[in-house]
């Protein structure tokens, strides 16, 4: 495992660039599943305005203005932040310092913040100035869906972020009121949170802006799911927590690494860590490595997550200084089942993106998909339960059998609309 890009550095190419401490491996992953979908989103938005089915929306500016006040004083503090709390972060001491307590202290590097400040008032104060006219004047500008991407990837990141922190923190409301402060960690977050609050704050901007908002969910069912491939990457890289049950068919070694076991090894393993096992679950399954899949190594099946990014499990024989435990039992890689299923969808998804005349339809498949890949994953993983009508489920569990149901309601019903004559094909 590899909880920051120091460690991956170190391990491939045997250089030790200490400020590569701060950048996590998951956010690392996240961040460029980020750039990776808005690509990808603005290749579909602009083949979908290509096609007469997304237009564009006149907008009057005011051009040729200098920079106000405002402008400069906005430029000045946003700078300022950066610089005193991100380059703060960066020349700060290495894995002596924390960097979600880091950021959400009051320590910072005041001359980084300044410095930073200004820097950004100055370009902002130079572009209005190259721009200035002698008498400002309002134009009329065509503004398309795909011109607004960076508005769109923005909004996705910033509600996204939130709303998996809030539904991770209604998950495992116990945890969080023996430490409110876990509300400021970026560790455990939920996706279907994040694609709630994403949506709805996407729906209120498609409106705003009058985007077609069945069209524009259809450009998103795709780009969803491989966001959600890419960004388990991050997950499985630096071992977050997102894995399975054990799997009791393998166990591991005292200095990592698993290999066959019994279900006696894994009693003798739950034994040997009644420290660890008094404050964990014992579920478990057990599955072997099937013949037919010999091919595949044995971690496919059963990882103990060692150097993991939470620190979770026993230490490490050998292993000093942090990040040094692993799983006594090695569990279920979901998250690599996670990469690989959500990579697969989006090929399919790709593949058949303009085969559908009814707007909306498109992404009622990909609401059936994405439910029943994490429907079924859920059976292995491991997750808070709780109860729902006499059933013990998950959080994940329940979201997304509502997203096959709503899925398929949702295709019913549009189609049977398009049938009546009631064709929502409007480009706003």
């Amino acid at each position: 495992m590899y909880p920051n890009l120091y460690y991956v550095f170190s391990d491939f190419f045997g250089v030790k660039w200490n400020f590569l401490h701060f950048v996590n491996s998951f956010g690392f992953f996240v961040a460029l599943a980020f750039i990776i979908c808005s690509i990808v989103l603005a290749k579909e938005l602009r083949r979908k305005g290509k096609e007469g089915l997304l237009g564009p929306v006149e907008e009057k500016v005011l051009v040729g203005r200098p920079a106000t006040l405002g402008e400069l004083a906005t430029n000045f503090i946003l700078g300022f932040l950066l610089g005193y709390k991100i380059v703060g972060l960066f020349l700060a001491n290495g894995d002596a310092v924390n960097p979600q307590e880091y950021i959400f202290s009051s320590k910072g590097n005041w001359l980084a913040g300044i410095g930073l400040g200004l820097l950004f008032t100055f370009v902002k104060w130079r572009e209005k100035n190259k721009q200035k006219l002698a008498t400002p004047e309002t134009r009329t500008i065509r503004v398309w869906p795909h011109d607004r991407v960076g508005e769109i990837t923005m909004i996705a990141i910033i509600f996204g972020l939130l709303g998996a922190k809030l539904f991770d923190t209604f998950e495992n409301w116990d945890s969080f009121i023996k430490d409110p402060s876990s509300i400021f960690s970026m560790s455990g977050l939920t996706f279907y949170g994040g694609l709630i609050c994403a949506g709805i704050a996407l729906w209120w901007y498609t409106r705003k802006h009058q985007i077609n908002f069945l069209h524009f969910l259809d450009v998103m069912a795709p780009v969803m799911m491989l966001a959600y491939g890419l960004g388990r990457i991050g997950c499985q890289v630096s071992g977050d927590g997102d894995w399975g049950v054990y799997n009791a068919a393998f166990k591991t070694g005292p200095q990592g690494g698993i290999t066959p076991g019994t279900l006696n090894d894994f009693q003798a393993a739950v034994t040997a860590n009644a420290d660890f096992f008094a404050h964990n679950s014992t579920h478990h399954a057990f599955f072997s490595k099937p013949g037919f899949l010999s091919f595949l190594p044995d971690w496919f099946f059963a990882y103990d997550f060692p150097h993991n990014v939470n620190e979770a499990g026993v230490q490490l024989a050998g292993c000093t200084g942090k990040y040094c435990n692993h799983l006594p039992v090695p569990v279920f890689p979901t998250s690599l089942y996670e990469i690989i299923m959500g990579l697969i969808l989006f090929g399919i998804l790709w593949a058949i993106r303009k085969r559908f005349k009814v707007p909306g339809v498109f992404f009622g498949i990909y609401l059936i998909l994405n439910g029943l890949e994490r429907f079924f994953i859920e059976k292995i993983r491991v997750n808070v339960k709780m109860s729902v009508l006499g059933m013990q489920i998950t959080q994940a569990e329940l979201i997304s059998f509502l997203m096959i149901i709503a899925g398929i309601v949702m295709i019913v019903i549009l189609k049977r609309t398009y049938k009546a004559g009631n064709s929502p094909l409007k480009t706003s």
